[in-house]
C-alpha cells in the first residue's frame, strides 16, 4: 500500500472535516423535528427540545393519525407518486429512444426544441389557461400530464439509450421486429438502472410537489400531502378529526407540526437508503458524451 505524503494527509482530514459539517447540517434539522413531535407540551413551549425528545410521548403522532384529511391526503400523494412516476417514465422512454438513434431525421430540431423547454420555463398564466381549456381543473390529471417529461431526465435516458450496442437493435430489425417491440423487449430491459434512476428522480418530484396543487386544485379532497401539510404549519388547524383529541392540538401545535412533517418525510427516507446507488449510477449516466 503506497503511504500518503503529509501534504495528502492533510488534505484528506480537511475533506472530513467538511463532509461531517455537511452531513451534521442536514442530519440535525431531522434530529430536532423528530426530538419535538416526540416531546411533551411543556418542554416544547419552554424551548428544552433540541435534538433528544424531552417527556418522552406519542400522543403527537396519535393526534395526526387521527385526522382523516392527512390520510386522504396522503393517500393523493401515493397515487399522483406511483401513477405520475408510470405516466413519466413510459412517456420520457418513448421520446428518449427516437432521439438516440441518428437515423432518424430530424431529431436534432426536436432536441433544440426541448434544450428550450429546459432554459426557458412557460409562465404561469399560460399553464393555468392550458389546464383550464383542456378541462384538467381540479383532478389529479393537472399533478401528473403538465410534468409529464423532464428535459434533464430526457438528455439523462438519452446518453444511457445512446451507449447501448446498436448491434442489439439491428438484429432485432432483422428478426421483422418494429419500433416498438425493440423499445419494450430489448431497449427498455438493458435500461433497468437508468429506469430506476429516472423513476426515483421523478417520484421524489412528485411527492414533494406543492405548488401545482395549489395552482390547479380547489376542492380540498383532492390536496395531496405537502399542501396539508402547508396548511397545518401556517394555520395549525387540523381537520377530520377525534373530538377527544381537540383541546390537545389546541395547546401543543408545535408538535403537531413537527409530527406531520415527520409522517410526509419518512415514505422518502426510507427509499433513499435502498436505491442510493441508483441516484449515483445516474449521475454517472448523465456525465457520459454522446
Amino acid at each position: 500500500m503506497k503511504r500518503m505524503s503529509k501534504g495528502e494527509r492533510i488534505f484528506q482530514v480537511f475533506n472530513y472535516f467538511i463532509i461531517t459539517l455537511i452531513a451534521l447540517s442536514m442530519l440535525l434539522p431531522i434530529l430536532h423535528v423528530l426530538a419535538q413531535s416526540l416531546s411533551g407540551e411543556l418542554a416544547i413551549n419552554s424551548g428544552k427540545v433540541t435534538i433528544l425528545p424531552v417527556d418522552f410521548t406519542f400522543v403527537n403522532y396519535q393526534i395526526v393519525l387521527k385526522d382523516m384529511s392527512v390520510w386522504r391526503a396522503f393517500m393523493v400523494s401515493v397515487v399522483v407518486t406511483v401513477f405520475g412516476t408510470l405516466f413519466n417514465l413510459a412517456a420520457t422512454a418513448s421520446l428518449a429512444y427516437p432521439l438516440s438513434r441518428s437515423e432518424y431525421l430530424g431529431r436534432r430540431y426536436v432536441l433544440m426544441m426541448v434544450l428550450l423547454t429546459f432554459i426557458f420555463s412557460a409562465p404561469l398564466i399560460p399553464n393555468y389557461l392550458l389546464i383550464r381549456s383542456l378541462g384538467m381543473l381540479d383532478t389529479l390529471w393537472a399533478l401528473i400530464i403538465p410534468g409529464a417529461i423532464s428535459a434533464y431526465n430526457l438528455f439523462i435516458m438519452r446518453s444511457f439509450f445512446n451507449n447501448l450496442p446498436g448491434e442489439l437493435i439491428d438484429s432485432g430489425r432483422i428478426d421483422g421486429a418494429g419500433e416498438m417491440r425493440i423499445l419494450w423487449s430489448i431497449v427498455l430491459p438493458l435500461s433497468k438502472p437508468a429506469m430506476a434512476t429516472m423513476g426515483l428522480f421523478y417520484a421524489v418530484s412528485h411527492w414533494n410537489s406543492y405548488s401545482s396543487a395549489m395552482y390547479y386544485i380547489n376542492n380540498r379532497a383532492l390536496y395531496p400531502l405537502q399542501v396539508r401539510l402547508r396548511e397545518i404549519v401556517i394555520t395549525d388547524t387540523f381537520g377530520e378529526m377525534d373530538s377527544s383529541f381537540e383541546n390537545l392540538a389546541n395547546m401543543s401545535p408545535e408538535g403537531m407540526k413537527m409530527a406531520v412533517i415527520a409522517i410526509s418525510t419518512l415514505p422518502i427516507m426510507m427509499v433513499y437508503p435502498f436505491l442510493q446507488k441508483y441516484f449515483i449510477k445516474g449521475m454517472l449516466i448523465g456525465s457520459i458524451k454522446s
